[in-house]
């Protein structure tokens, strides 16, 4: 399908850091051990790591020539059978490095997709996957098969100028992207579906979102009884998963987990993961999962915040959820300045009931109790209303029908014509 290398089983990898010196070091350090658990995530061994802080770009090998040689001597004397770059390469600069150091080299980009390459298990999950490796792949293309001119020929009949391989695999390239984004778009509308008939029957949704490993499948689990697959791994879940879940003194409500957020997380996969990325921007409220034992979690919080602020979710209720509070030092909770907040531990259960009556009181906060007059010629419509809202009370005035009930914000402007100011 591809031509991208990817880490396989016992591959033995160089991981490389890298920086401008605008750059805080502890952030290119932190960076380099992320991409340390990725490389572990994906199968492969870490063998060496190093790091290059570089007061700009090498455009022929992104790091020093110096450097350069260095991982090569790396890659001899460890065995090592791919390296691993803390930046995005192009095509040119890839090639050039594996020319030199003798071994596949990827990028960050590379390997975070080699992940969701080998965890994707529905056909939407695997779609999106291939749709963020073609995406990714496009840029890259710098040489065809055997740089050959498939299509330039010689003699009677061949003349002109034909089309390069290399056009004619980024020609099949857009071609299979328009085709998987076809495919995906069939599947957004299923959800769409889903999603409006949860709508015209008022169910309340919640959406977990959170950096990756925060706990966030764990913690579905125990609001909703759910089996999904948890892992103490980066990228554990990648397909959405939405189940039904019971509030105290509310409604019934829905929660749906998500793919987790990671520092410097690939525009390819943002953008092949649209509709799975829906899901959190339907929600009525997100519960922001966050591991309260990580040395990074500030860091880890603001990158969550960051990608909320781009997906345009920032108006929405969110409930700050600080999972592993089991294992995480008592003085975290001290340092935790955001609210509304619960601690909980999906491991053994604490804080899970509070967490539960939080979600019930947010649900009741965005219900309000409002009176709508219907005269007689339009009585007809109460019946669309109780399939919307549960009517408390009616009361038959002299011209038509009073309903007392409780509606949503977006409820109380599809009936404001009938509302009783």
């Amino acid at each position: 399908m591809n031509n991208q290398a990817q880490v396989k089983d016992q591959d033995r990898a160089i991981v490389i850091g890298v920086g401008l010196k605008t750059e805080p070091l502890t952030e290119i350090k932190e960076n380099l051990l992320e991409l340390e658990e990725l490389v572990s995530a994906a199968g492969g061994e870490v063998v060496g790591s190093i790091i290059q802080v570089l007061p700009q770009w090498n455009p022929a090998t992104l790091i020093g020539t110096g450097k350069v040689e260095e991982v090569a001597e790396m890659v001899r004397d460890s065995g090592a059978t791919i390296v691993v770059m803390d930046h995005q390469l192009s095509g040119v600069q890839q090639r050039n490095l594996q020319q030199i150091v003798k071994a596949r080299v990827i990028d960050r980009n590379q390997l975070i997709l080699d992940i969701f390459a080998q965890r994707a298990q529905t056909f939407e999950g695997k779609l999106q996957v291939e749709l963020a490796q073609l995406l990714d792949q496009m840029p890259r293309n710098v040489g065809a098969w055997l740089d050959s001119l498939s299509r330039q020929g010689g003699g009677i009949g061949t003349r002109g100028p034909g089309e390069t391989a290399l056009e004619n695999d980024r020609r099949r390239i857009r071609e299979r992207v328009a085709l998987i984004k076809k495919k995906l778009e069939s599947v957004r509308q299923n959800r769409a579906q889903h999603r409006q008939s949860r709508r015209r029957h008022e169910i309340p949704s919640f959406a977990l979102v959170g950096y990756t490993n925060s706990g966030k499948s764990s913690i579905l689990n125990r609001l909703t009884g759910a089996q999904v697959m948890t892992k103490n791994q980066v990228f554990a879940t990648l397909d959405p998963t939405t189940r039904k879940i019971f509030l105290p003194d509310a409604p019934p409500a829905v929660v749906t987990d998500t793919v987790g957020f990671i520092r410097k997380l690939p525009t390819q996969l943002i953008e092949a993961f649209k509709a799975t990325l829906e899901e959190s921007s339907e929600a009525d409220v997100l519960l922001h999962v966050v591991d309260l034992s990580s040395p990074n979690m500030e860091r880890q919080i603001e990158v969550v915040e960051a990608l909320i602020k781009e997906f345009n979710w920032q108006d929405k209720k969110i409930i700050h959820v600080f999972n592993k509070c089991d294992v995480a030092p008592l003085e975290r909770q001290f340092r935790v300045k955001a609210y509304p907040r619960v601690f909980v531990s999906a491991l053994t259960g604490q804080g899970m009931e509070q967490l539960k009556k939080l979600m019930a009181q947010t649900v009741s906060e965005m219900q309000q109790d409002v009176q709508l007059y219907f005269p007689r010629a339009e009585e007809y419509k109460i019946f669309d209303l109780g399939r919307e809202a549960q009517i408390l009370r009616k009361e038959t005035a002299t011209e038509g029908t009073v309903c007392y009930t409780q509606l949503t914000p977006t409820l109380i402007n599809r009936w404001k014509d009938y509302l009783v100011k």
